[in-house]
Formats: structure tokens, sequence, C-alpha cells
């Protein structure tokens, strides 16, 4: 974790301190870039223990497409709690459903898209476009009237779920040389409705079928790289051996871009004695023999999105300094 090591350091070293909506300042710098060759290990930090199980019970959760708290404390991760009870300008958003309501992060993105189409019916396409999307899985939810200053028009209001993972996986089956693999979470119709916005927001998948292997670029707007980078690391290459696993290919390079890289002001008594530290040779990810190697079998069965566990993700030779804590801006 050289890479992550250095990044903390160029951060203290040429970042300008800045302000944000948590009230406690950063120390940011803009653009940034980790890249990491998972066939010689995976990236997991190690001048502190990293919250593993916490963090694979988060990337469980996003694969269920869990928009509360309480399903999240379920898999074994926490790190919704604040976001969902204690955010002073959640608790007043009026899409906030209940206790422990997250509104529709992440995962719900991930796996159920919500989409719309509006079809102009007086057009001399809109009975074929009607029918090609009735066709595709989308269903009439309503009639839209408008008059202006050509006369009345009539449209259909259709709608469908869309799982852009799944959609994922079956491109990379079917069509692996597309360079159109890929799903995101900033749906800006629902932006007001989450507790939290999303950071790591888009996920590409790179497919090469003369070596067998699969690739994923993973972009974050904005890493808290005290407490989120070591998080999000671990989810995206935990996701990338487990898309590899289903699909038949090895995982291989995890590119890990930052939009705002920053260390909270709390954070950096942390960071700096993890910067004292020497870190440790990379551990190997293992996932469990129950999920179907599509390399093996030769059977594609992507329902395994949603029926991996957390105790399906093991990391094997983990060495790790003594664990380090520091608050979670809110």
């Amino acid at each position: 974790m050289k890479q992550y090591l250095d990044l903390v350091q160029e951060i203290f070293d040429s970042g300008s301190w800045q302000g944000n909506r948590t009230g406690i300042r950063t120390l940011s710098v803009p653009g940034a870039m980790l890249k990491f060759d998972l066939q010689e290990g995976f990236p997991a930090v190690t001048t502190k223990k990293l919250a593993f199980k916490s963090a694979v019970g988060e990337l469980v959760g996003f694969l269920r497409g869990y928009r509360s708290a309480n399903d999240f404390r379920g898999l074994g991760c926490k790190v919704w709690d604040q976001n969902a009870n204690e955010n002073i300008q959640w608790l007043a958003n009026p899409y906030r459903l209940q206790m422990d309501d997250l509104g529709p992060v992440y995962g719900v993105q991930w796996r159920q898209w919500p989409a719309y189409k509006l079809l102009d019916q007086s057009q001399p396409q809109g009975a074929a476009q009607l029918a090609d999307a009735i066709s595709k899985g989308y269903k009439e939810v309503g009639v839209v009237e408008d008059v202006g200053e050509h006369g009345k028009t009539t449209s259909v209001l259709l709608y469908k779920a869309i799982d852009q993972l799944r959609q994922c996986l079956d491109t990379i089956m079917n069509d692996p040389g597309s360079r159109r693999i890929l799903f995101h979470g900033w749906n800006w119709a629902q932006l007001e409705e989450m507790a939290l916005p999303p950071c790591h927001l888009l996920y590409q998948f790179l497919v090469n079928s003369a070596k067998r292997e699969i690739s994923l670029c993973l972009y974050i707007r904005s890493n808290d790289v005290g407490l989120g980078t070591p998080f999000n690391l671990t989810e995206g290459a935990a996701l990338l051996h487990l898309v590899g696993r289903l699909t038949g290919y090895t995982p291989r390079w995890f590119t890990y871009f930052i939009g705002d890289a920053h260390i909270y002001e709390s954070h950096v008594e942390m960071l700096q004695e993890q910067l004292k530290r020497e870190p440790f040779a990379a551990p190997k990810l293992l996932l469990s023999d129950r999920i179907p190697d599509y390399s093996v079998t030769g059977k594609y069965e992507p329902d395994w999105l949603d029926k991996v566990e957390p105790s399906d993700f093991r990391l094997e030779g983990y060495q790790h300094h003594s664990s380090l804590t520091a608050p979670m801006a809110v």
C-alpha cells in the first residue's frame, strides 16, 4: 500500500485547507490516481487494521439494493448509522421515510435505477416507439397531456427499474469488447432524496478476452482519504473479483481515480502515525467455493449477485499494524 501512503504524503505536502458542508476543514488536492495489479495482491491497507468485514458487508448491502442502515447493520456494517439518524439536514428532509432510512443510495441506483420514457403519441414514430419500449420491459404508468402553441399533445409515460450491474455482467458475457460496460449512481433526479449523494459514482469494467482478464476503473468525485479510501479500495477490488468469478475472467488491473482527494483535520494525527509505519506485503482475497466459477462450470449464474454473503470474502495472509481510529465527518 505504498501508493496509498504516497497519496497521503502528497496531500500533506501540497494540499490546501478548504471548508465544506461538514464544518470540519479538509486538506485537499484536485485529481489523484492509484493503480493496482490484483495478481500481485489485494489492496488492503496494512499500516492500520482494515475494517474488512464492515467493508464487504457494505458491498453486499449495495449488491442487494439496501436503503436502510438497519439492513447494513445486519451485514456487520455500521458506517451508515450516523448519516441515517444523526445528519441534521437529512433528518429534516421530507424524503426521509423513517428511522434508519437512507433514501435511494448507491445500491438502489446500481440494481434498480428508475428509468422513465415520455413518448409523444402524436408523432409518426409514436406507436413504434411505444411497442419497442414495452418489448424492453417498460410499463405504462400514465398519460401526460400538454396544450401548447401548436395545439394539444398526448404522451405516454412509461417506467422500469434497470439493473445496471446485471446488464454489465450480461454485456461481459455477450459483448466483452464493448467499451460501454459501466454503471453509475449519480442520478440527478434523486440526489435530494438521498442521505448522502454518491461519492464513488462510476464503475467501468474492461475485458481482455485474449488474456481472459478483467479490469476495473473506478471514479470517485470526493474521497475522505483517511477513512473512505481504504473502504472504497476494498469494495472495488472485491467487486472485481466477484464479477470475474461469475463471468470467467481473472481480475487484473484496478485503477482508482479521485476528483477531490482530502484529509479531514480530525484525521491528521491518525494519518501521520500511519506514515511512520512500514507497510506489510499485500494479502490475497479468497472467494468462497460456493460462489460458482464460470471458468470451471461453464454455467452463467448472475443471480449470485444477490446471494453472496460477507462471509464469502476472506483475506489470506493479512498482516497489519495496530488499529487506529478517527471520527467520521457527517
